[in-house]
């Protein structure tokens, strides 16, 4: 494979005849900005959070409680306050419901109109979080921010993993988890540098969410509409014409009547909803359950969205857990880059596996450092070695995550369903992704406070769990069409029982041996 003119086998998939265009490329990148907002977010509202003139404007009893003299000072619960943690998960909650809305929205009007629509109303919401004087007015921008996550999360993967030819579908979708560590990023290094102006650093922070808004938008408007989308829609010819110049040959007649057949399926489907019930599913719901579920069991958050609190609630001074939060965030992005290269040479199991013994490590080794320095009462302070220390381990912990379940848990859902049911399935993922997000964000602190340190070891034993369902029940899909699917799941070992004869006719210039992968 090589880009600007050879053509492009497809593995183990069908011959489909296709080059690595400038124009599919840079479609995948502008799309995949949308993940700018939704990483700008999870960055943002930790540091946020752990400013003190935020605190005594909002939430004036944790400001009280972490600077009260003479109080009993256990570590593990000084940021403990529902409403705080509010502040935080409720924009999960409101990307969970839109999500479902999205689906409809997406199937019936195309990938690109709920990328426009998500990136404005997440504008309204950063402009509203910007310019909020109370904690109403916080919560309501931040319930805005959440539709707007819902809309472009549960838009762009499948955009992406449409556009993608299938040798380059891992690297091009993963292209929106390396959006979201960017965002990460930025929103790290915005909050380190407004925490050190004198008033109203936090505004500038929660303002500033509109520049990837804006990003997303214009990005959305200029782009085309999927091939798969188009025929959807019923606009055959714009479809052949838009498949032709993605794959930069003329010669798409196998893979446009691929998508012919998977739109004719489609079609019959009324109820998607109903449909993605039905045992011939079975395998891609399950699945799509159960991969978000453990994204965000892994315990991720506890760091993105709290890293300065946790810090903080560690003993790091002020400026030394906004740095930390920033150097975790430099971390995520270069891993994240690691995962680009490798995902469509290496595949997507040896990626979950490896990162999930990595993190499992890591997660034991926080756990017992934080241990032996607080023990169970929360009292006692990191000395410099042993905060170096916990801070390398979490920044081990965080790249495993980011070259395996960060970019996995939005690129393996996305690609996994046939058209007739993809818009359902994606909302599906986006949905359980928000809800546990939206668990583990109201729940951290309070767990924190009352499991101490054995948190840590909690979150590790669920990474025991995922990685061993994903050496069993998670098959290979890389190189594999999106329209092919079927014989994935056909040929494994346990899902294959679920797989009606007829379902794999879509298929039939593959062998099935072929995707019998369970080899890692």
């Amino acid at each position: 494979m090589a880009v600007g003119g050879i053509e492009i086998g497809s593995g183990n998939g069908a011959n489909y005849e296709a080059r690595v265009t400038p124009f599919v490329v840079i479609a995948c990148l502008v799309a995949a900005s949308g993940g700018l907002i939704f990483g700008y977010d999870i960055g943002i509202s930790g540091g946020v959070t752990s400013m003190d003139e935020f605190l005594q404007k909002f939430f004036p009893k944790v400001y009280a409680k972490h600077h009260s003299p003479g109080r009993i000072y256990n570590q593990y619960c000084t940021f403990e306050n529902h409403l705080l943690t509010l502040f935080t998960s409720s924009l999960y909650l409101a990307a969970l419901i839109a999500s479902f809305f999205a689906s409809a929205t997406t199937r019936a009007f195309g990938r690109k109109i709920s990328m426009t629509i998500g990136g404005l109303v997440f504008l309204i919401g950063a402009i509203l979080n910007g310019a909020a004087v109370n904690v109403e007015m916080l919560i309501i921008g931040r319930i805005l921010l959440g539709v707007g996550i819902g809309y472009g999360n549960q838009s762009v993967p499948v955009y992406l993993s449409e556009m993608a030819p299938p040798k380059l579908r891992g690297a091009l979708n993963m292209g929106f988890q390396m959006a979201t560590t960017i965002g990460i990023f930025a929103a790290n290094l915005v909050n380190y540098g407004t925490a050190k102006m004198k008033h109203e650093g936090w505004r500038v922070s929660l303002a500033l969410a509109a520049v990837p808004a804006v990003i997303m938008t214009i990005g959305a408007l200029c782009l085309p509409d999927t091939p798969n989308s188009l025929i959807e829609r019923g606009k055959k010819e714009a479809a052949r014409e838009m498949l032709q110049k993605i794959r930069g040959t003329a010669n798409v007649d196998l893979e446009y009547s691929d998508l012919l057949e998977a739109s004719e399926s489609s079609k019959r489907v009324e109820r998607p909803w109903k449909q993605i019930t039905e045992r011939k599913y079975r395998p891609q719901l399950i699945i799509t359950c159960l991969i978000p579920f453990f994204q965000q069991i892994t315990g991720i958050n506890v760091i993105m969205f709290y890293a300065p609190v946790l810090f903080k609630t560690l003993g790091f001074g002020n400026e030394a857990s906004l740095m930390s939060a920033v150097v975790t965030g430099l971390v995520n992005v270069f891993a994240t880059l690691v995962s680009i290269f490798t995902v469509d040479k290496f595949g997507r199991r040896i990626l979950f596996l490896e990162g999930g013994i990595q993190m499992i490590i890591c997660q034991i080794a926080v756990g017992s450092v934080i241990g032996s320095v607080f023990g169970v009462s929360g009292e006692g302070s990191f000395s410099k070695g042993m905060g170096n220390l916990t801070l390398g381990l979490i920044c081990v912990y965080v790249a495993g995550f980011a070259w395996s379940w960060g970019p996995l848990g939005w690129l393996v859902p996305s690609e996994i369903f046939p058209l007739e049911i993809r818009s359902a399935g994606q909302s599906v993922n986006v949905s359980i992704n928000m809800f546990f997000t939206f668990i583990i964000g109201q729940l951290f602190l309070t767990m924190l406070c009352h499991m101490k340190f054995g948190l840590f070891y909690f979150f590790g034993a669920w990474v025991v769990v995922m990685t061993v369902f994903v050496y069993f029940f998670v098959p290979e899909t890389k190189n594999v069409p999106i329209e092919e699917m079927n014989r994935v799941w056909k040929a494994h070992w346990f899902w294959g029982k679920y797989i009606p004869d007829d379902a794999v006719g879509l298929d039939h210039h593959l062998p099935s041996t072929s995707y019998n992968n369970q080899n890692v």
